[in-house]
C-alpha cells in the first residue's frame, strides 16, 4: 500500500482522454475500422458529436458489416436531433444483427422525442423484455405516458424507475413536476428536496421547489426561487414565465417584458404569455412593439375579433393615428314599409 494516496483529480481519464489515446494507433493503422469505431464511441461519450460522426462514417467506409457501428451512428445522429436519420441507422444496426436493450431504448427515446408516444412505448417494452429492471427504459416509458396524459401509468413507471435508480435527479424532477401539476405541493416538495441534495444547481428541480411554494400561496418565496433558476439556467423558460406573470400582476411591466420575451423565445405557446407581453408594451406606450405582438396573437388565433381589433387600434397608435372610440348614437330606425309583393291588389 502506498504511503500517500493518489489524487483522483490529477489522473487523466474519461472518454475524451480515451479517444485521444487512440490517435496514435489510428495513425499507425489508418485502415483499421474497429479503431475508428472505438474512438467514435469515446468521442460521443465526451460530447464531441461531430467528430464522433466523422469517425463512425470512416469506420463504415472501411467495414460496413458490424451492427455496432450503425448503433453508434444512430446515437450520434440522435444527439444532433436528426430523428429520421437516427432511426434509419438504428434499423441498419438491427439488420446487421445488433440486438440489445440499448438499441431498443435508443429507438424508443427517439420516437419519444418525436412525440410519437405509443410507438415509443412499443420499443421501450422491447427493451424491458430484455432487461426488466432497466431504469432508463422505465423512466422514458413514464415520460411517454405523460405525453399520453395517462398520469396513473406515468407515476407508476417513474416511481419504478426511481426505485431501481434512486439517485437520478431527472426522475425526481419529473415526479416533482407531475405532483405540482396535480396540485400535490407537499409531495412535490419531497421529491424536489431529494433531488436538490443530489444536484443542488439543477434548474428544473429548483423550479419544482419554487412552484410548490406558489401552490401553497407563498408567492414571495416562489419568486426568490425562480430568480435563482434563471441565474443558473437561462434556457429554463418556465421560471421566466412565472417571474413575468408575477411582475405583470404587480403592474411592473418593464420587468414583465424582460421575462416574458425570454420565455416566449423558448416556447411560443405559453398560456397568456403573448397577451401579457402585448399589454405590457401597450401600458408603457411602446405601441409599435405592442402592435407586433397583437398581430402575432391574430396569427395564432385566426378569426378572433378582439385581437384583430387590438392589432388595428394599437397599430394606428404606433403610426400616430388617434382612434376615436367614442360610442356613436344609434341612427333612428327607418319607417318599416310593407314589401310590394305583400301588398293587396286594388279591385
Amino acid at each position: 500500500m502506498p504511503e500517500t494516496m493518489v489524487s483522483l483529480a490529477t489522473v487523466e481519464s474519461g472518454p475524451k482522454i480515451q479517444a485521444e489515446e487512440l490517435d496514435g494507433a489510428i495513425s499507425r493503422q489508418p485502415r483499421n475500422a474497429s479503431l475508428y469505431g472505438r474512438r467514435a464511441a469515446f468521442r460521443l461519450d465526451a460530447g464531441q458529436v461531430e467528430l464522433a460522426l466523422q469517425d463512425i462514417n470512416q469506420a463504415l467506409e472501411l467495414d460496413d458489416a458490424p451492427g455496432e457501428f450503425y448503433f453508434t451512428k444512430s446515437r450520434a445522429l440522435r444527439a444532433q436531433s436528426k430523428y429520421k436519420a437516427a432511426l434509419e441507422a438504428a434499423d441498419d444496426a438491427s439488420q446487421h444483427g445488433y440486438a440489445s436493450a440499448e438499441l431498443n431504448l435508443l429507438v424508443g427515446e427517439t420516437y419519444l422525442a418525436s412525440r410519437e408516444y405509443q410507438t415509443a412505448i412499443d420499443y421501450l417494452d422491447r427493451a424491458l423484455q430484455q432487461q426488466p429492471d432497466h431504469s432508463a427504459a422505465l423512466f422514458y416509458k413514464g415520460v411517454a405516458y405523460v405525453g399520453l396524459q395517462d398520469t396513473v401509468q406515468a407515476l407508476d413507471y417513474l416511481r419504478a424507475s426511481l426505485a431501481r435508480d434512486p439517485r437520478q435527479p431527472e426522475t425526481l424532477h419529473q415526479l416533482a413536476f407531475l405532483s405540482n401539476a396535480y396540485r400535490q405541493p407537499a409531495m412535490a416538495a419531497i421529491y424536489a428536496t431529494r433531488g436538490l441534495k443530489l444536484a443542488p444547481t439543477y434548474g428544473p428541480l429548483l423550479y419544482d421547489y419554487g412552484r410548490q411554494f406558489e401552490l401553497q400561496n407563498l408567492p414571495d418565496s416562489a419568486t426568490r426561487i425562480y430568480a435563482k433558476v434563471v441565474q443558473l439556467d437561462t434556457t429554463f423558460y418556465r421560471a421566466d414565465y412565472r417571474l413575468g406573470l408575477a411582475a405583470y400582476k404587480k403592474r411592473n411591466y418593464a420587468v414583465a417584458i424582460t421575462h416574458l420575451q425570454r420565455a416566449l423565445r423558448r416556447s411560443a405557446r405559453l398560456a397568456d404569455a403573448r397577451q401579457m407581453l402585448a399589454e405590457s408594451f401597450e401600458s408603457l406606450s411602446r405601441y409599435a412593439e405592442a402592435a407586433d405582438q397583437y398581430r402575432l396573437l391574430v396569427a395564432e388565433n385566426p378569426g378572433n375579433r378582439h385581437w384583430t381589433y387590438k392589432a388595428w387600434k394599437v397599430g394606428n397608435r404606433a403610426r400616430g393615428v388617434i382612434v376615436d372610440e367614442t360610442p356613436r348614437q344609434a341612427a333612428a330606425p327607418e319607417e318599416q314599409l310593407e314589401p310590394i309583393s305583400a301588398l293587396r291588389p286594388r279591385l
